[in-house]
């Protein structure tokens, strides 16, 4: 059952009724299953609605139980949760990380260079230690096997690196035998920084990523069906996406979320519904605080929300800087910097990330905004991260 909600804010009619004819319209033309859309204004819900199919093979209805693969939206959660440890002063950002992982100690640098017209790489010692900062920010060196192709990136691709079947002791013994692709606290790079931090959290607090997160964030915040994987009752609800892309004629792949990981990946193995996340995002947009839990200070939000790569001259000059144009990136978040120069709509001030598979999301303090948009269809992501935000403030009065 498609579900419609609106409520008061400084939202027109209109504005709303466009967004969604927008998406149903692609939905109708099959060019994505569904999605699920959500937009607060001061703390209410002003619109929800859920479109589509939740899964295109049962043509199960989308719904507000729908469950999403959230990918990178993993990312700011796990760093509230290491904020939370620096909140109670048991790491710095200047820490090295080498002080609670010494598997990444004395890493290289990999610098590719031609000897007799054939590239190789020349392994150049670290610089600077990896701070637990550089981790935060995506300026550690570290970089994805994907996203581009490089020497490094091919390093990492044969090393197998996260595989679901890691440990995470392998996962960490694995990254500290694979060069970094840029010297640390230089240049932004998306990157396994965020795993890396997952494990550095469960190194810290003596938890498993899992039962940290369960403790100090899902359940104060009453994020019931949040996780790392689907307990089998609940495997009906899981989202899902076509097999292949009807635009771009890809194989649709997507993690297997219906048994437990061995490596819980900090940087993009959660699971969570449109609801849940909602208490997430509404937290942040509180500056810290939502149903009665307060899960970190005001002040270390700001800390976070603020660009963390000003002063750095190369931050942007890697192969991809996704935060785009009038984005910076401060601690788990990229934050707008300017009015313009991005090739959307926002304010400065506004923090955001995505997930691979097409969720999205933003927080707007100026207009006191929050919206998110869920969907599972990894190959059309960023156009409707795109076109959701136009929508949005178009409809905004």
């Amino acid at each position: 059952m498609n579900e419609r909600i609106k409520g008061p804010g400084r939202f027109s009619d209109k504005g709303l009724d466009n967004l969604t004819t927008c998406i149903q319209a692609d939905i109708d033309k099959g060019l994505i299953p569904g999605a699920s859309m959500l937009i607060a204004h001061n703390g209410k819900t002003v619109y929800e609605s859920a479109l589509g199919l939740q899964d295109p093979a049962t043509r199960v209805p989308m719904s507000r139980e729908s469950i999403f693969r959230i990918y990178s939206m993993t990312k700011p959660v796990v760093s509230v949760g290491v904020m939370m440890l620096v909140e109670q002063g048991r790491l710095l950002l200047s820490d090295p990380i080498s002080k609670f992982l010494p598997e990444l100690q004395d890493l290289k640098v990999g610098v590719e260079v031609i000897a007799d017209g054939v590239p190789h790489l020349r392994l150049e010692p670290a610089l600077q230690p990896i701070t637990v900062q550089d981790l935060l920010r995506h300026t550690s060196g570290f970089t994805y096997g994907i996203f581009g192709d490089s020497l490094v990136k091919a390093e990492y691709r044969r090393a197998g690196i996260a595989h679901p079947r890691m440990s995470s002791d392998e996962f960490i013994k694995a990254m500290g035998q694979v060069p970094l692709m840029y010297q640390p606290g230089t240049v932004w790079e998306y990157s396994h920084s965020t795993d890396v931090l997952g494990v550095l959290l469960e190194r810290v607090s003596g938890q498993s990523l899992d039962e940290f997160l369960s403790e100090r964030i899902f359940k104060p915040l009453g994020m019931l069906d949040t996780g790392f994987w689907v307990e089998e009752e609940h495997h009906h609800r899981i989202a899902e996406g076509f097999d292949v892309d009807p635009v771009t004629g890809v194989t649709v792949r997507m993690n297997q979320p219906r048994r437990r990981p061995n490596l819980l990946g900090g940087g993009g193995g959660l699971m969570s519904t449109m609801q849940d996340y909602l208490h997430f995002a509404q937290m942040l947009a509180n500056g810290g605080e939502c149903e009665n839990a307060r899960i970190i200070s005001r002040k270390t939000l700001q800390w976070m929300t603020s660009d963390h790569l000003a002063g750095m001259p190369h931050a942007r000059s890697g192969q991809g800087y996704l935060p785009g144009p009038g984005y910076g990136f401060g601690l788990g978040f990229a934050v707008r910097t300017e009015p313009g120069s991005a090739f959307i709509p926002g304010s400065v001030g506004d923090f955001t990330w995505s997930g691979l598979a097409g969720t999205y999301f933003w927080i707007d303090p100026e207009e006191q905004l929050l919206a998110i948009f869920l969907m599972q269809a990894p190959e059309q992501r960023n156009h409707y991260r795109q076109l959701f935000r136009n929508l949005v403030y178009a409809a905004l009065e």
